[in-house]
């Protein structure tokens, strides 16, 4: 049976290659999608996603905005990693629906609580939506069965040193969801970065006549921009997918359970601390010792099968 999942986004490039991914996938039942500033300002985030969902030919799944900003601090701009509109230029035909009605909080409460089997929530973004959802409604934990979120380190970050860029936008969002008591799962940069396509395929997939795999082909060839606009090397990255793949292919990633705690404070905010700790330390002898919650860290993943699933799933193993 097809697990019910929702993804919560604020599509980018990589979470577009995520949505082509769960609405294709037979073991994913796509039920909703609710969108989130963080890529791109929310209009463009909703705007992309319904685009991305059509070329899926998955107009039936439903899309809600949510948050224009984190729960505190100013929006950030994160235009030079996506583009000004998210998807690198990649024209995709215009939408021909629009957003549910009620915002992402009301439309995410609904949809759990109508789900006749528990939930997977999958967040590809800055946790603010599911802050406020955790936060208004927490009657949906009972129906969750557990919270995927691309986010967090267990070593350095990409935002800043030690953040990564979805929890170092919102961190108080991220502390809430930590704070949840719902099973969480963290897909961090251990992961992310390790699992690419080749250079040749992503072209190959570019030039194309089918506007499905040229689409993904081009979205695989994005060039990641430093904030100077310098362009990277190619990267071939499926990045937010793989959060999604980890959903039907879990032994393909090692797995194991720590505490985890975000910083609030200082140059370490917006920090996933992970403590791979063997014993106890002195933190614990002086109180210190507080605030953590138990997740599943995905630390390593074979890759070159995670890949092969995507593309499998995507374009048919082209």
């Amino acid at each position: 049976m097809p697990t019910p999942v929702i993804l919560d986004v604020d599509t980018g490039v990589d979470d577009a290659l995520a949505l082509l991914f769960a609405a294709a996938h037979p073991e994913v039942e796509l039920i909703g999608v609710s969108c989130v500033a963080g890529n791109a300002p929310l209009p463009r985030v909703v705007d992309n996603t319904l685009r991305v969902l059509a070329l899926a030919g998955a107009t039936d799944v439903p899309v809600a905005a949510g948050a224009h900003r984190p729960l505190i601090e100013s929006p950030r701009d994160a235009s030079h990693v996506h583009g000004v509109d998210g998807l690198a230029g990649v024209e995709l035909p215009p939408a021909t629906r629009g957003a549910e009605p009620d915002g992402a909080v009301a439309f995410l409460r609904r949809r759990i609580l109508d789900s006749p089997e528990p939930v997977t929530l999958v967040a590809l973004a800055p946790q603010t939506n599911l802050a406020l959802l955790l936060r208004t409604h927490p009657e949906v934990t009972a129906n969750l069965a557990r919270i995927v979120f691309m986010g967090g380190s267990a070593s350095i970050g990409n935002a800043t040193a030690l953040a990564e860029f979805n929890v170092w936008h919102d961190p108080e969002a991220a502390s809430i969801v930590l704070g949840s008591g719902v099973p969480l799962f963290m897909y961090g940069l251990e992961v992310f970065t390790r699992v690419s396509v080749g250079r040749p395929v992503a072209e190959a997939l570019a030039a194309s006549d089918e506007l499905l795999p040229s689409v993904v082909g081009r979205l695989l060839d994005h060039r990641i921009a430093a904030p100077d606009g310098t362009r990277g090397d190619y990267l071939g990255w499926i990045g937010d997918a793989g959060a999604v793949c980890a959903l039907v292919a879990p032994d393909a990633f090692r797995v194991a359970r720590h505490p985890v705690r975000i910083e609030l404070a200082g140059y370490g905010r917006g920090q996933t601390v992970v403590d791979r700790r063997e014993h106890p330390g002195e933190d614990g002898v002086h109180g210190l010792a507080d605030g953590w919650a138990d997740v599943d860290v995905a630390l390593e993943v074979d890759a070159e099968r995670v890949a092969r699933l995507f593309l499998d799933t995507v374009v048919g193993g082209r």
